[in-house]
């Protein structure tokens, strides 16, 4: 078949999958695409992005196979070429046999199951370490704002000279789902453009932690610590996981220690400022704040907006202005809320066959944010108590006898206990790094007091309804 027929063809599949979707599905996911050519039973499609690849996988594929095997003939493969996401690898192949679908994408593993943890040793030249950072996550995709205007510019000066600024350690943290992740792979991703020869290593403090009890059981711990001693510019990401295991904190600080010394660059992400940080070493936390602690707030209006434009374009979808001010207006918890309230709308428009406007708008954001029902964490428990109280979140944390602070402190033990399902041993480490024992008593000397002062009951029972507010 000659291939200047692949508009033709295109065009007849584009005739029938017109009569199966309804009209606007049919502009949102069909209309853009563009035929490219048609060789080898290979039918090359371009679409705006990889976001709209895989959509177009997951809903249609099932329509797609049979529009081509009926236009085209069986054993047609189609191939994406991804025009907006410069920073995927392009062409897609999907093949269409029921049976067997599969992508040739090539993902970045970056070992999140925990259950199994890869060989790190086998990889002594610099050319064979994967650094296990994410492309995605760079500076030119990192929407600056107000709120994270501090923390990229640190992160840039790091990038341009690792260990060569005062910003080592540079710990970033900030509440979920602000980019600690996107940024610290995003200087990874930099030095590694700037630097090809220095060994990078992005690493969650979970999956570090699974090495290392590995390693322990194998008894390769030496050369668990010689490899990461080996390495340039160490990320460590959710470092607060490090929480209450002691024994994994005494060979990060050795290594650590190593590190610093030898002029290598480290970065650590982490929920808290180190200040907050339970159940870590104070030789730990000590470290932590020698280079710069840089804060990550929840974006702004402002940036939430720009943020969703950017992540639109990217997308190489169309959602109306208004859509977007709502959205923007609404969603204010993190970046990641907001990318899921835009998966949220596309989806919506499509199953129900619904324009993408204020009014569907509205419905899924009302949907999804606003009934959600987040889990109490002993973060919010903390953060409400000492709000109530009058008090620096810090100092529920300290070794202080005043009343009104050894009280706080029991209370939000109390709550945790009532509220999470953590340990008590866990919940001593979160709050005062105190053992279970005093986590017990403190549980009981405020069901105690609740049972005879009517007023501290009252008291309780109104941080309790702060709480779920």
């Amino acid at each position: 078949m000659n291939q200047s027929d692949h508009v033709k063809l295109w065009n007849r599949c584009l005739d029938i999958i017109k009569d199966n979707v309804p009209e606007s599905t049919y502009k949102t996911w069909f209309a853009p695409i563009i035929p490219l050519k048609y060789d080898d039973k290979i039918l090359y499609l371009q679409v705006p992005s990889q976001f709209f690849y895989e959509f177009l996988e997951d809903k249609f594929i099932d329509l797609l196979r049979k529009t081509i095997y009926k236009v085209i003939g069986e054993n047609t493969k189609l191939m994406y070429n991804v025009m907006v996401d410069k920073t995927s690898i392009p062409n897609q192949t999907v093949n269409l046999e029921a049976s067997q679908r599969s992508t040739s994408v090539e993902r970045t593993k970056i070992a999140k199951d925990g259950n199994k943890a890869p060989n790190i040793y086998q990889a002594p030249a610099v050319q064979d370490l994967d650094p296990h950072l994410n492309p995605d996550y760079n500076f030119e995709t990192f929407i600056e704002g107000y709120s994270n205007k501090l923390s990229r510019s640190v992160a840039e000066a790091v990038s341009l000279h690792p260990a060569g600024t005062a910003f080592n350690p540079l710990f970033i943290h900030g509440p979920s789902g602000v980019g600690k992740t996107h940024l610290a792979n995003a200087i990874g991703t930099k030095i590694k453009e700037l630097y090809p020869e220095k060994r990078v290593l992005y690493v969650s403090a979970h999956l570090f932690q699974v090495q290392y009890t590995d390693s322990v059981r194998h008894n390769t711990t030496n050369d668990f610590i010689n490899f990461y001693q080996t390495i340039d510019v160490l990320i460590i990401d959710d470092i607060q996981e490090f929480a209450g295991v002691t024994k994994t904190q005494n060979t990060f600080f050795h290594i650590f220690n190593h590190l610093h010394q030898s002029k290598k660059q480290l970065i650590l992400t982490a929920d808290r400022p180190p200040v907050l940080l339970q159940g870590m070493e104070d030789r730990l936390l000590t470290r932590f704040k020698w280079g710069m602690v840089a804060e990550l707030e929840k974006p702004s209006e402002e940036l939430r907006k720009n943020i969703l434009i950017n992540k639109v374009h990217h997308d190489g979808l169309k959602f109306p202005p208004e859509v977007i001010d709502y959205i923007a207006q609404n969603v204010d918890d993190s970046v990641r809320d907001l990318e899921g309230i835009v998966i949220s709308i596309m989806a919506h428009s499509t199953v129900y066959n619904k324009d993408i406007d204020l009014d569907l708008t509205k419905f899924v954001v009302n949907k999804v944010v606003h009934s959600e029902n987040k889990p109490v964490t002993v973060d919010n428990i903390i953060d409400v108590v000492c709000k109530h109280y009058g008090l620096e979140n810090a100092a529920i944390h300290t070794k202080s006898r005043k009343r009104e602070i050894v009280q706080a402190r029991q209370i939000a033990m109390f709550l945790a206990k009532s509220y999470t399902s953590l340990s008590t041993s866990k919940i001593g480490k979160f709050i005062g790094n105190r053992d279970h024992a005093t986590v017990l008593h403190a549980c009981k000397t405020i069901k105690g007091q609740m049972e005879v002062d009517k007023g501290f009951l009252s008291e309780v029972n109104t941080i309790k309804e702060e709480l779920k507010s």
